[in-house]
């Protein structure tokens, strides 16, 4: 397929990349700043602009993966006639692009991006939502060529998988900086904790999150409990964290 991407950031990168690898033809690279769209191009070999009103026509599907709130006022530059319009953002519902576009659809790979770190899209979950049965066609056929998890999920389930990640990702990668701060406080590295961060990925994947839970909560470990969070009397912070976490698992036992 021929695609405009709308965009230079993480996804935009290597949704592009891995696209332009498996034969799509990436015809042109819109971002705001001038030098992301050109840098993203040079990879794809491909022209680039940051000016809306020259956002190629000849092209098949144009792929919005810009920041949620800038997706409206992106759409209110342009004229998108009867090309096919699909944003990539989970929590925002394929409505938003009902107003702006006859043809309109949703594009959202269900993972964590870099733009410097290459993925491998084929266990990705893709999850489509389109306006039409044709269009949802065209997305399938796009997702099948990079994946072999493809989802049909609407604006509403696909809100609730976002808020869900929100906490099995974005909540955990920031648990491993208050490790990482607590570590420092003593002199001791991050690289002790890798070890045991990778175990507890791996247990999940063939036992469910509530029986591979560990530690003193599961175990209503009062003293261990009390000793820790006299530990974090200097950071009230940590401390309500670990209070309302340790509560939260002590009820699943309940």
């Amino acid at each position: 397929m021929r695609i405009c991407m709308i965009g230079a950031g993480n996804l935009a990168t290597q949704l592009s990349l891995a696209l332009s690898q498996k034969g799509h033809e990436i015809v042109q690279v819109w971002s705001q700043t001038a030098h992301h769209a050109s840098d993203l191009a040079l990879k794809l070999n491909c022209p680039s602009t940051n000016e809306s009103e020259k956002i190629t026509d000849d092209a098949q599907v144009y792929l919005i993966a810009i920041k949620d709130e800038a997706i409206v006022p992106f759409l209110n530059r342009h004229q998108w006639d009867n090309k096919l319009v699909v944003h990539t953002a989970g929590s925002i519902p394929m409505s938003t692009l009902e107003t702006k576009c006859l043809n309109f659809g949703v594009f959202y790979p269900f993972q964590t991006f870099s733009k410097n770190k290459k993925v491998d899209f084929d266990q990705i979950p893709i999850c489509i939502e389109a306006s039409s049965p044709q269009n949802l066609e065209i997305l399938n056929q796009l997702a099948c060529s990079l994946s072999e998890n493809i989802n049909f999920y609407n604006s509403d389930q696909r809100k609730q998988i976002h808020l869900a990640a929100v906490f099995v990702n974005n909540f955990v990668n920031h648990f491993y900086t208050i490790g990482e701060e607590i570590l420092a406080e003593k002199g001791i590295g991050f690289e002790i904790l890798k070890p045991l961060i990778l175990e507890t990925a791996q247990k999940i994947i063939t036992q469910d999150p509530q029986s591979s839970q560990t530690g003193p909560a599961i175990r209503n470990d009062q003293i261990i409990l009390n000793k820790q969070l006299e530990m974090l009397t200097n950071r009230p912070d940590l401390k309500k964290i670990y209070s309302l976490i340790s509560e939260r698992i002590i009820q699943t036992i309940k």
